[in-house]
């Protein structure tokens, strides 16, 4: 995983980790007491890789079932590897909220320094967020959010709404100057709440492309043989199209499946997530796949550089709060031809 050049100014970059050479801040200061309160914090000297106080992190996500989801496992435990004042303890992974909930409490028996959940289902591990709060276990919630705020210190995850308004706006751009330009979707599961923000923020940047209409919508699944099924019954009903935005990359390599045999290539297509297979059809810039709309799974990486500083009792480089933030969401980057070299390290398998 790449590595950010600036040691201050960039916090987040536009979907990688932050790295940890701008993350951590120290909060105590020991300059004179003459000088403002914003001069102090100017003074603030940005920690670098070099060990502090040792740190044991619990680190528990689902099973990974899913080439993301895999790449949030990997992301956390190669950034964990980084540091040789941080000891990672993670569990297999679960997909069953009930043993996702055991895990966690295990966790906190064993009284760990700081705790990185990506649950399952949010609502459901609610409760277990709350009991490492109400422990002194501060929590880093990644990505499907508790209930409330009460059950973690600091949320870190990707944004849906704006991956949709990115994807829209890129085709969007594309096609303004097609008279009666048609696109259409090919989501995930539509009982997610996440499907629906991406549709959401998809469909809020269409309306500013008056020419542009979408015509058909197919929910898949987040898997290649979904993406191929529901891609193929697109195709059939659908003879005549612009652009296709695809939710997920994963089930975008059925879908490109199903474009190639039908021999389909009068339209553009949008990827989303941000998948190595994504990446390199980008790069060879020989079929219908221009681009694709990240969710980073880097955000595992930063949320272990975070919780390493939640456990150091650090802040933030380039902020001057002495705190990490209660909030971080990420950006959703378009990486088209233009600069993918920048971001194809940085794909999932």
């Amino acid at each position: 995983m790449p590595e950010t050049t600036s040691r201050r100014g960039l916090l987040f970059g536009a979907a990688a980790a932050v790295t940890a050479g701008g993350l951590l801040t120290a909060c105590t200061s020991n300059e004179p007491s003459d000088k403002s309160e914003g001069e102090k914090a100017a003074d603030q000297p940005v920690a670098d890789d070099k060990p502090g106080k040792k740190v044991t992190i619990g680190f528990a996500g689902p099973q990974a079932d899913h080439g993301w989801l895999n790449a949030i496992n990997d992301n956390a435990k190669e950034r964990a590897k980084k540091y040789s004042d941080v000891t990672l303890v993670s569990t297999e992974g679960a997909n069953d909220t009930a043993a996702q909930i055991g895990q966690v409490e295990t966790l906190i028996n064993k009284k760990v320094d700081v705790l990185v959940v990506l649950p399952a289902d949010g609502k459901a591990l609610t409760q277990v967020g709350l009991k490492a709060m109400r422990a002194g276990i501060p929590v880093v919630n990644l990505d499907r959010i508790f209930n409330t705020p009460q059950a973690y210190r600091c949320w870190i995850g990707g944004d849906n709404y704006g991956m949709g308004l990115n994807a829209g706006n890129y085709i969007g751009e594309k096609l303004k100057d097609k008279k009666n330009a048609k696109v259409v979707e090919l989501a995930g599961l539509d009982n997610l709440e996440l499907t629906k923000e991406r549709t959401q923020g998809f469909d809020d940047a269409l309306k500013n492309y008056p020419n542009i209409k979408k015509v058909a919508r197919q929910a898949a699944e987040f898997t290649v043989e979904s993406g191929n099924s529901k891609m193929a019954q697109l195709l059939q009903a659908q003879k005549d199209f612009d652009a296709l935005w695809n939710h997920d990359d994963d089930q975008g390599v059925g879908a490109l499946r199903a474009i190639e045999q039908a021999g389909r290539d009068d339209f553009l297509m949008v990827g989303g997530a941000g998948a190595l297979s994504a990446f390199e059809e980008i790069k060879q810039d020989r079929g219908v796949l221009k681009a694709t709309v990240l969710y980073p799974p880097t955000m595992a990486a930063s949320a272990i550089d975070l919780a390493r500083a939640l456990g150091q009792g650090k802040g933030i480089g380039g902020m001057a709060e002495f705190e990490i933030p209660a909030h971080v969401t990420l950006y959703s980057a378009v990486v088209d031809k233009d600069n993918i070299d920048q971001y194809m390290s940085t794909g999932f398998k």
